[in-house]
This record gives structure tokens, sequence and C-alpha cells, in this order.
């Protein structure tokens, strides 16, 4: 009894501890945008920057918002494509409303889209509120497609 009382004074985590065997990913270089002004430094050469760009556009507009007849790159959920030198792409985008209902569906979907683009080693999708969205973030494109002018 008097055995199950004692303090332990120094637990295993206060020691020192070893480094982490394993490596974190590298945070991506940069986003599209500045990635085209800077190719040198990710590493890709610029024509190939540009074919990868426009596709993983072209695959973000295969997905539609089932609740609004328009995709989720001209309604302006896609806040920031990132691709660095391991061909690795980071998104993050954000949805109409916090409590959309596929809202545990849709990364999933930008993530099989983009990863079936040809040259993308890894897709990693994030979804972000802030700053939410609005209306204002649709493109023209958009606002046609719904009569909003």
């Amino acid at each position: 009894m008097e055995q199950a009382k004692m303090r332990i004074e120094n637990a295993p985590w206060d020691g020192p501890q070893d480094e982490p065997k394993h490596a974190l990913p590298e945070p991506c270089a940069h986003t599209v945008e500045t990635a085209k002004s800077a190719h040198d430094e990710v590493g890709i050469p610029q024509e190939e920057l540009d074919r990868l760009t426009d596709t993983l556009i072209a695959a973000l507009k295969t997905i539609y918002d089932p609740e609004i007849p328009v995709d989720i790159y001209e309604l302006g959920l896609i806040y920031k494509i990132d691709i660095n030198s391991d061909r690795e792409v980071d998104v993050e985008m954000t949805l109409t409303a916090p409590g959309c209902p596929v809202a545990g569906d849709m990364p999933v979907w930008v993530e099989n889209a983009l990863g079936a683009v040809e040259g993308v080693s890894l897709v990693r999708v994030k979804i972000v509120f802030m700053p939410p969205w609005d209306p204002s973030r649709m493109s023209d494109e958009a606002r046609v497609a719904l009569n909003m002018f």
C-alpha cells in the first residue's frame, strides 16, 4: 500500500528527449502566382509550371458546390495553391458556410481531382475560414451563371 502512494520524482518525459526519427514535410515554397515569377527557386521549368497550373485549375473547375451550380474555383472557394519543387500541392480553401453539409467531403474531392493531375506527387487540402467567404469572391463567370450582377 505504501508503494502505491509514492510520488514519481522524475517522469520519463522530464529527461532529455531524443530527436524524432521521422522528418516533417518541408513547408510549401510558393503560391502559384509567386512560383510563376520565381520559377528558378521552385525548380520547375516555367513551361511545366504553366502547364501544371492550368491543369490544376481545370481540375478544380470540375468540382461543383452541390447547392450552387458553379464550380468551386469560380465561386472563389480556393484561397491559395502552393506548389513546391517536389510537385507537392498544398491548397487552402474555404466553404460557403461553416455548416456546409459537404464540409467533410469537399476536401477529399479536391484532393482526388488534383491528385489525378499528371506530374503532381502529393496533395494536401486545408479548410480555412479566415477570411470568411462571401459572394464578392465569385468571378464574373460565376455571377453570370447565378444571375448576380
